[in-house]
């Protein structure tokens, strides 16, 4: 009796543990964790190099010590901040409480906040190339991830991305200089390729039918679009709140969950591939993964200038605190989460070419709307649009890339997934690394309208994946020539024995 139960909780147990939908959940929460830690530092990062690197805050510092020790009122110290982004609110309380330093006040306070943010806009530079950082090493960690992939299965890709994320964000944790915070953001490069390229070439094989696919890719992108919605404003709010350490250490604890997740259900071992994939070289050959690759660019590219540059902007202009420089980022977080979810599924039948193209476009008119805004609320609808526009562009181009290799090369996913994370981080690793240049140079405004062109321009190119051609030599791995889905050969499971569809 006790042996027939064991046995059944064991059947059980290796049937859970193959489910497709848990390999679902598994890469939805490493790329959710994987963009949160992206995005948590966002509003970090600005206020907390200015303060590392420059006496001007000492000095203010000192002001409003002086104040608080020499008013009536003790908010003047423990709001400090605010009044510094407030300056009304700041004359009122010191006429209320301060008569008699209200105008030495009022101007040794305007002088330093003149003097922040000059600071500031020439800060761009540093953070831009900082957040860079990461996007540059996943650039090149990628073409080595994609074929390890091919060789050895996707299990220990996958958990070596979790363990290299971990130390990552206790290095954010810990660090107390730029040059530590520039090495935790390029070791997270690595960790981002890891987990990315052999998630998504997970995905891939375990969901072979192309319609089933693009609703499991959209939903993974799910997880991208939750990590880089929660990031901002948890980030700021815990940073202005509680402490510079404390939202990585909240990041850490989550991360072992994730870990724990993926030894149990995982196993991480190497699997030998039943069939040769397509190298690097011969998927780079093709024009239409070219195609694909520039789209998905060119998608991000945008929303990448803004991630290091508008917070400054929004910090110089509109006086916006950290917490309000993440909570900027909400509309299109939100937006990207229902655009994902939305055309994952339903693309197949618009077309995915078309939603991809109507994205770029939409991406355009965005990048025009967001310069124009005077005051956080005026960020909403631009920011919303572009959201949704970019999880247009993802949702539907990265099923495509998956489609392109069925039909015109071998089904082994790897490579193939490596070149489209290579090319979401081409757009994370110009985009920053230029912004802080271009701003300076030309201003923010300016900035967001080349990129507008740009995006504009390149959206009638996407026609040319209406009906891409298939391979002569693949044609024989359709069974079934005559519906809108295809079936096609399996490339390997991640468990043998069992497999639940």
């Amino acid at each position: 009796m006790f042996y027939e139960k064991f046995q059944t909780a064991r059947d059980f147990w290796l049937q859970w543990r193959s489910s497709r939908s848990l390999i679902l959940l598994i890469v939805f929460i490493a790329l959710f964790l994987d963009n949160m830690l992206l995005t948590t530092v966002v509003p970090i990062v600005p206020d907390y190099l200015y303060r590392l690197h420059q006496s001007t805050v000492r000095s203010q510092d000192d002001t409003y010590k002086f104040l608080a020790k020499n008013c009536t009122n003790n908010e003047l110290m423990k709001r400090r901040d605010y009044f510094a982004r407030h300056p009304v609110d700041f004359r009122i309380i010191l006429r209320r409480y301060c008569n008699w330093t209200v105008d030495w006040a009022i101007n040794k306070t305007d002088t330093e906040n003149k003097r922040r943010i000059m600071i500031l806009e020439k800060e761009n530079e540093w953070v831009g190339i900082m957040f860079a950082s990461k996007a540059f090493v996943q650039l090149l960690t990628n073409p080595f991830v994609g074929p390890l992939t091919n060789r050895i299965g996707y299990s220990v890709p996958m958990f070596s991305g979790f363990v290299i994320m971990i130390v990552s964000t206790l290095i954010f944790a810990s660090s107390g200089s730029y040059t530590l915070l520039f090495i935790a953001r390029a070791i997270q490069g690595i960790g981002s390729a890891c987990s990315s390229v052999s998630g998504l070439g997970m995905l891939a094989d375990r969901y072979p039918d192309d319609v089933e696919r693009g609703k499991a890719m959209g939903t993974a992108l799910g997880g991208l679009a939750l990590g880089v919605l929660i990031g901002p404003p948890f980030g700021g709010f815990m940073y202005e709140y509680v402490s510079k350490a404390s939202p990585f250490l909240v990041l850490a604890t989550l991360g072992l969950f994730d870990g724990i997740l993926q030894l149990t259900v995982l196993k991480p071992g190497v699997t030998v591939e039943p069939i040769e994939g397509p190298s690097l070289k011969t998927l780079i050959k093709d024009p239409y993964i070219l195609l694909v690759a520039g789209a998905i660019s060119f998608g991000n590219i945008g929303i990448a200038m803004m991630e290091p540059s508008l917070p400054i902007w929004m910090m110089s202009t509109m006086q916006a605190s950290e917490f309000q420089q993440g909570a900027a980022f909400l509309p299109a977080s939100i937006s990207y989460l229902i655009g994902t979810n939305l055309f994952g599924p339903m693309a197949h039948k618009i077309g995915r070419w078309l939603c991809c193209m109507i994205g770029l476009i939409l991406i355009s008119i965005a990048l025009i709307g967001v310069p124009m805004a005077t005051s956080i609320y005026g960020l909403i609808i631009p920011n919303g649009l572009l959201g949704f526009a970019v999880g247009m562009v993802d949702s539907t181009m990265m099923p495509t890339m998956g489609y392109l290799v069925d039909i015109r090369h071998a089904s082994v996913y790897g490579s193939v997934y490596a070149i489209a994370d290579v090319a979401f981080c081409l757009g994370y690793t110009i985009g920053p690394a230029l912004s802080g240049f271009i701003v300076r140079a030309f201003g923010f405004p300016a900035m967001l309208y080349m990129i507008s062109f740009l995006c504009l321009c390149y959206a009638p190119l996407l026609i040319l994946l209406r009906n891409p051609p298939v391979r002569t030599e693949r044609m024989s791995l359709i069974t079934n020539d005559n519906h809108n889905s295809f079936q096609y050969t399996r490339s390997k499971s991640l468990d043998n024995d069992y497999n639940l569809d």
